[in-house]
């Protein structure tokens, strides 16, 4: 198991998936790639009938790295996403802070999101000057709805915890100290259920979701590739560090 990640699995029957890459928790193909082989792992572990996702530090996670991610890296980054889509077990993610373009895909990747109010969700592609990806064409529409999702997209713009329980984007909100508790007594609840029987509606309701997400990120890669040598892409990412906004030209 990778040092930024610990997987720890209780008596209760749940298991706490949490990754450590501070101050943002950005993640690349490694740490993705780490996540799917604990949920593999969890899947084959009959201790383990749900799990909790999170993070360590002020945000949950605040996206791809882009200096260790970009063109090339965004195909791998994806075929190691679509892993987590793919895990039996039922995960409750735990959303303290920001969740922000790939972050909010993680977080949308869980089966719940529990947040506060001072959460706050962004697909922020397009103030990037990209394509969004990590299967938000699939998993962004069906927490929000289609209107809601191309509105999230298109603007970039962020959404508060209150706004977001909303919208939809997380089921459940807690005060910032009683988050992390909130969402194991939810995976408590899932795992207080017969646990065959909760696999067994999960693959009937989610369908062939894996393979949907599968689909999505190789249009969003075919997508974003292009995107990434434009000057409007520099410019995104220049503004982002430089805390303005952006002065895109269409090139």
């Amino acid at each position: 198991m990778k040092e930024d990640l610990t997987v720890r699995v209780g008596e209760d029957h749940v298991a706490t998936v949490e990754f450590d890459r501070p101050p943002n928790n950005h993640f690349d193909v490694e740490l993705i790639a780490a996540l799917a082989d604990a949920y593999e792992a969890l899947d084959e572990d009959p201790t383990c009938r749900a799990i909790v996702l999170c993070s360590t530090g002020r945000h949950f996670c605040a996206g791809a790295n882009f200096a260790g991610t970009g063109d090339a890296g965004a195909h791998a980054l994806y075929a190691q996403a679509v892993r987590l889509f793919a895990a039996a077990t039922p995960v409750v993610a735990a959303v303290q802070g920001a969740a922000i373009g790939g972050g909010l895909g993680l977080a949308l990747s869980a089966d719940f999101r529990v947040a506060s109010p001072s959460s706050r969700f962004a697909a922020n592609f397009a103030r990037l000057g990209i394509h969004h990806g990590f299967g938000l064409t699939v998993t962004l529409p069906a927490a929000v709805g289609m209107q809601a999702a191309l509105e999230l997209l298109y603007s970039g713009r962020r959404v508060k915890g209150e706004e977001a329980y909303a919208l939809g984007l997380c089921d459940r909100l807690a005060s910032d100290d009683e988050l992390r508790s909130e969402a194991r007594a939810l995976a408590c609840e899932i795992a207080a259920s017969a646990p065959l029987a909760v696999r067994s509606i999960r693959q009937t309701m989610r369908g062939d979701l894996h393979g949907r997400v599968r689909a999505a990120t190789e249009r969003e890669y075919d997508q974003q590739a292009p995107l990434f040598a434009t000057d409007d892409f520099q410019e995104g990412v220049r503004a982002t560090a430089e805390r303005r906004a952006p002065r895109f030209t269409g090139r």
